[in-house]
């Protein structure tokens, strides 16, 4: 005996139809939203240590470009060391409305001066009216720019690098280099070729 066929109406085929289509619509994206990786965490931003220069102080009854002790909470605008932790290689400089600025070792010091406005906001290298290095021998400040440094020495700086130990005397400065190597440099010899190349370990700041 043949079966009666049943015919479904049109009706009943629309609401199949939508009813897998919105099914569909729920299922994909809660799929793949399962099925995503997780999201990973916002990172932090670049912290940028900031140096600000030490302001000229008058009750220290000094030359405003005179050398100054080195302030325990001033920080190398370079590299964000504390110069006073390192007295025998520190450096620093004095702009002429007073503001000075202190760095862990020549180095730095030279680095800050290839680009004065990178690392002190609003100052120039043209409103310097003095520049100071440690001498090796003495412990005094000397001019950084009639300084002797010795490049290439096992002398390792407070950054573990060759941070150019400075000399009042060639003769010193000579005498160090026979004992412990390196060759002698003037301060117009230490151009931007020599210090990217000894600042290559540096983490710089800004």
């Amino acid at each position: 005996m043949e079966l009666p066929c049943r015919h479904t109406s049109p009706q009943v085929l629309r609401a199949l139809v939508f009813g897998a289509i919105a099914l569909a619509l729920w299922v994909v994206p809660t799929v793949q939203q399962a099925l995503a990786p997780a999201a990973s965490p916002a990172l932090a931003p670049d912290v940028c240590v900031v140096a600000p220069p030490t302001p000229y102080d008058p009750a220290l009854g000094q030359p405003l470009a005179a050398p100054r002790a080195v302030p325990a909470d001033a920080r190398c605008p370079v590299c964000g060391m504390y110069p006073a932790r390192s007295p025998d290689w520190a450096a620093q400089v004095i702009f002429a409305h007073g503001d000075a600025q202190f760095f862990d070792s020549p180095l730095s010091l030279f680095m800050y001066l290839q680009d004065v406005g990178r690392y002190t906001r609003g100052h120039r290298a043209d409103e310097i009216v003095a520049s100071y290095v440690t001498d090796v021998d003495s412990g005094r400040w000397i001019s950084a720019s009639s300084a002797i440094y010795v490049h290439g020495s096992s002398a390792m700086g407070p950054m573990r690098a060759g941070n150019l130990p400075a000399f009042a005397e060639a003769v010193a400065a000579q005498r160090f280099a026979s004992a412990r190597g390196g060759v002698l440099l003037r301060a117009s010899d230490i151009g931007p070729d020599l210090l990217q190349r000894l600042s290559g370990g540096i983490s710089h700041r800004h």
